[in-house]
């Protein structure tokens, strides 16, 4: 199994049994959230901004406007990107022992902006398809306008560290405390589709968004 290095930042310090810096962990989690939030830091100031990524290997990607503050100041920075998704409430037979089930990656590397307007249009393609495979194709082709107004911010992930919980309450030892425990799954999925109003409202929704919608998978 190949694991991201260690140092004081990634290294996890509670809860062992829940952590992990495994490759395969942290790429699994970052390919289940649907949006991430970003850490860096402006003018000695500390920011966290929340964006859609998508990941191509070891290299997570986000993307915005090429006026964004944001974009403009984490080119070439040291940042921080975080996901995390909650699977279920968990209650216990104490206040004390109530908790949650979760998946939660945090991952560190070098921001970097792509400047090639090819790439720039590969990498938004990536994102589309891989949100919703197939469906670049159908578009109106991007205008060189709407690329140069892009930016696209790539990160190679140098250090990952990932926590999961997944289990009942921890208080076995309690089971004779007359009190209902146990865990309130929570789920995200796809509700049914709402098309955009206009002339051409009327067309068929397609059967790959249908089969996407079925299935109740995010990605």
């Amino acid at each position: 199994m190949t694991e991201f290095p260690v140092s004081e930042r990634s290294r996890i310090r509670r809860m062992h049994e829940r952590g992990s810096h495994a490759h395969s962990a942290a790429h699994a989690v970052l390919d289940a959230a649907p949006m991430c939030h970003v850490g860096y830091v402006i003018d000695g100031e500390p920011y966290v901004t929340p964006t859609i990524h998508w990941r191509d290997g070891n290299r997570v990607y986000w993307h915005g406007s090429s006026a964004s503050r944001f974009l403009r100041k984490v080119n070439g920075q040291r940042a921080c990107l975080t996901v995390s998704l909650m699977d279920g409430y968990v209650l216990a037979r104490s206040a004390f022992n109530h908790s949650a089930n979760y998946r939660s990656a945090m991952v560190f590397g070098r921001a970097h902006a792509l400047t090639d307007p090819a790439e720039i249009a590969a990498a938004l393609r990536h994102m589309v398809d891989d949100l919703f495979p197939g469906r670049w194709e159908t578009l109106r082709p991007m205008s060189a306008q709407e690329l140069k107004a892009s930016t696209v911010i790539w990160m190679d992930i140098e250090e990952a560290s990932v926590k999961e919980r997944a289990a009942p309450p921890g208080d076995a030892d309690e089971a004779d405390f007359p009190v209902w425990a146990g865990v309130l799954p929570l789920v995200t999925t796809l509700a049914a589709a709402e098309p955009a109003p206009g002339p051409h409202a009327g067309i068929a929704l397609p059967e790959a968004l249908e089969r996407l919608i079925a299935s109740g998978q995010l990605r």
